[in-house]
Parts: structure tokens; C-alpha cells; sequence
């Protein structure tokens, strides 16, 4: 929108100037004065550095010289001993999680038989088949390429019984510049864990800082089908996050979760 240079309407008139009255005549003075004073101080100052460093030169110069120390430093003893010992494989953290994922992987129980359907290949998921498991496979897919610096998966799964059945998942990100990605997946494990189902108790892991463990008590019924109750686990350490499923047609304790949440982590 065009703004006029003016409002509508008349133009004020302009003030008229006036002949000042009776300034005082030392309002200019004052200004100048301030100014000449600073300068004044100023110019003390350099004076007195001046007559200072000429009083100091010729004390120093009355003085006898110092004699300066040596420059050599006597030597230090080596400590003795041959220093830490290196940390072991077992016990080297990083030597653990870059070798084989899958052996960190809880072992099947005795007397469990092999799961009622295939995780993976040889013990290892690909990219595509962790996408999967998603809702939205291909936005899934999408952002652990482009944002969650995806890296491997392990996963095991075994049943016991008939109808008890557990799948565990180790999913390694790399982390060199997103330091937090394991973190983050599982902070949305634990938000879909609340939020995705009713009926839903939860609890802390011990040992695993913020890990959580979910019993769900309203089953999965569909026609046709035995009503499936689920359990599941979620927790990070590193640049690993952890997955736990568990279904039975029956409530699953939480004795159940639990104990195969601490003891995975333990693992990591």
C-alpha cells in the first residue's frame, strides 16, 4: 500500500525560530572544559609514568645484578613398575561391541526349539528386513539411511512350549557425528510402548539408566486366531539399542521381561 508523503488535511505552519534570551554564558564553557580536564588528567599521567620509569632505571642501574639460575633442571626419577596393564577383550568395551554382534545375543535357553518363523539370515538383519518390522517400511527405511546412520542388527528368537515365544534384537548405529541415535530409538520405542496399546504396565530396568519393560494385558484377539498377549523391553547402552518381544497366548509376567531385559543388558 502507497503511504502519502503527507497526512490528508492542512500543514501545521512551522514554529517560528526565536533570538535566545539570556543563555547562560557558560553552558559552551562547560562542555569544552569537561573535555580540557580529561585531557589534563590524561597528560599527568603520561608525566608521571615517564618520571617513573626514569626513577626506577636509574635505582636498577645503582644495583648489583642478580645472578640468574641455572637452566638445567635436575632429572626425575622414573617410576617404577610396568605401568596399567591393557584392558582384555573381555573387558575392552569397544573391542566387544565391533566384533561379533550376534555373540552378545542371549543364548536359547536349554530345551528351547528354534522360533515359529526366520529372523534375519545366520543370526544377522539387513537394512530392508529391520525396516520391515516398522508400520512404514519405506519411511523406515528412509530415515535409518539418511538420519539414524543405521549400521548392523542381530537377532535371535526361540520358543518354549507351545505357545511362549521370545525375539531379541541388537541394533548398532554408527555414531561419529550423531552421538545420540541409539538413545533416541529407544526413546521412541518407549513412546509407541505407552502409547500403542491400553492396559499397559511398565517399569524401570534395573541397571540400564532409563531402559523400560512392558507387560501388555489386553491381547491381540482377530478371528480365527488364539488371543496373543505381549511383553516387550527397551533399552541403550553405546551405540546399541536393545529390543525385546515376547508373546504367549496367556499373561506374560513380569518376572519374564524383566529377567530377560537385566540379563541382555548385562551382555552389552
Amino acid at each position: 500500500m502507497d503511504v502519502p508523503d503527507t497526512p490528508p488535511g492542512p500543514r501545521p505552519e512551522p514554529p517560528q525560530e526565536t533570538a535566545p534570551e539570556s543563555l547562560p554564558d557558560a553552558s559552551p564553557a562547560r562542555g569544552r572544559r569537561a573535555g580540557r580536564t580529561a585531557a589534563l588528567i590524561a597528560g599527568a599521567a603520561v608525566l608521571g609514568v615517564v618520571a617513573g620509569a626514569c626513577v626506577g632505571y636509574l635505582v636498577q642501574a645503582d644495583r648489583t645484578p642478580t645472578a640468574l639460575p641455572s637452566l638445567s633442571q635436575p632429572s626425575v626419577a622414573q617410576a617404577k613398575g610396568a605401568g596399567p596393564e591393557p584392558l582384555s577383550a573381555a573387558e575392552d568395551r569397544k573391542v566387544k561391541v565391533d566384533g561379533d554382534l550376534r555373540k552378545l545375543l542371549l543364548k536359547k535357553p536349554s530345551g528351547a526349539r528354534k522360533g515359529l518363523y526366520t529372523v534375519g539370515t545366520d543370526g544377522w538383519m539387513d537394512l530392508t528386513e529391520y525396516a520391515d518390522t516398522f508400520d512404514k517400511p519405506a519411511a523406515a527405511f528412509r530415515n535409518l539411511v539418511a538420519e539414524d546412520d543405521f549400521r548392523r542388527a542381530a537377532a535371535t528368537t526361540w520358543r518354549e512350549g507351545s505357545t511362549y515365544s521370545v525375539e531379541i534384537r541388537l541394533i548398532q548405529y554408527r555414531q561419529e557425528e550423531n552421538g545420540s541415535t541409539a538413545e533416541d530409538a529407544a526413546a521412541d520405542a518407549y513412546y509407541w510402548a505407552d502409547s500403542a496399546a491400553e492396559d499397559t504396565e511398565s517399569w524401570p530396568v534395573p541397571g540400564t539408566g532409563d531402559g523400560m519393560a512392558y507387560v501388555h494385558h489386553k491381547p491381540d484377539s482377530k478371528p480365527g486366531y488364539l488371543d496373543m498377549y505381549s511383553a516387550e523391553a527397551h533399552a541403550w547402552r553405546g551405540d546399541i539399542a536393545m529390543e525385546i518381544w515376547v508373546y504367549d497366548t496367556k499373561p506374560i509376567p513380569k518376572a519374564k521381561i524383566m529377567d530377560l531385559a537385566k540379563r541382555q543388558m548385562e551382555r552389552l
